[in-house]
């Protein structure tokens, strides 16, 4: 099998047969299978793709609305093609431009390919301005440069596609897993379309998920096998900040000033308990990330190849 193309859909059923229609139309010269995977809808959308399936399509259906990170890892899984495309079910995205995105995988020498929407057709204030936003957040505080982190349409190397660890809300950052991973990524622009059926499933409260979710990220992405680094310096520099403030107001107190109604009293002890439990967090984080390698015999590293005598 040549090519996995991995769809998420909800509530999508307008859209099923013009999805299949225009699969069948771009891949045609391109070997590849179609795994759908059902996150919950509670409309005919399963019934629409019982209904129009081609022979080449496998249906996966999960029993609740898990989110799209997990859908889609759950199509990833049953992927048994040797690159994987991940695209929206809701003709956003153009499948035509797979076939581009694989040539240009292949021309340079890439493991995967990120889309990014070249006139993109959403609405100006709730879509477009929060991911600009958003976007230049994510660029800056995980220093990995793409430009539209929220464009699904991807095509992966099989073996990084199933590496890469999707859980929870993380779809969105799927570029920032990628470099963790070590593989090598670029992006190409292409086609967007204005929604034709149904509604969108995102809106502007998604904003402080996809914040929270950073926060781990950037966590994730320095510190997860350096934990004692952030706790650390964080932990020390609370506890010597309050012990320098407590240490002060023991010179006051030994001069014969009245120390205890002095709110630099409370905060420095608070600083002084801050910065041990910190200190103490880092041991901690520090002997899980050991515990979490050592007990699976995993390693903290991905070798690419190697040349030479074995």
């Amino acid at each position: 099998m040549k090519l996995s193309v991995v769809i998420p859909v909800m509530n999508e059923q307008e859209s099923i047969r013009p999805l299949f229609d225009a699969l069948c139309a771009s891949l045609s010269s391109v070997e590849h299978e179609i795994i759908l995977v059902d996150d919950g809808s509670t409309d005919g959308t399963v019934a629409q793709i019982e209904a129009h399936r081609p022979s080449n399509l496998k249906l996966v259906v999960l029993n609740k609305n898990y989110g799209q990170t997990t859908a889609m890892a759950a199509g990833i899984d049953e992927a048994s093609g040797e690159l994987i495309a991940t695209m929206d079910g809701d003709l956003q995205n153009d499948p035509g431009d797979i076939p581009m995105m694989m040539q240009y995988l292949f021309e340079h020498d890439l493991d995967v390919v990120a889309g990014r929407r070249a006139g993109r057709k959403d609405g100006m204030v709730l879509r477009k301005i929060p991911s600009l936003i958003a976007n230049a957040i994510i660029r800056n505080m995980t220093d990995v440069h793409i430009r539209d982190y929220g464009c699904t349409l991807k095509v992966f190397k099989k073996d990084v596609a199933k590496n890469l660890g999707l859980y929870g809300e993380l779809h969105r950052f799927i570029p920032v897993l990628v470099q963790l991973y070590g593989a090598r990524m670029e992006e190409v622009d292409v086609r967007h379309h204005p929604r034709k059926f149904g509604r969108s499933k995102y809106g502007i409260g998604r904003t402080f998920k996809v914040l929270s979710d950073l926060l781990f990220m950037v966590f994730f992405q320095k510190y997860s096998q350096k934990p004692m680094h952030l706790f650390g310096t964080l932990g020390f520099l609370s506890l010597f900040t309050g012990l320098g403030m407590n240490l002060y107001l023991l010179v006051l107190k030994i001069l014969g000033q009245d120390i205890g109604n002095r709110p630099l009293l409370s905060l420095g002890i608070i600083l002084t308990f801050i910065g041990i439990q910190l200190i103490t967090t880092g041991f901690i984080a520090e002997f899980i990330m050991r515990t979490y390698y050592e007990s699976q015999n995993k390693k903290p590293y991905i070798i690419r190849k190697i040349v030479g005598k074995q």
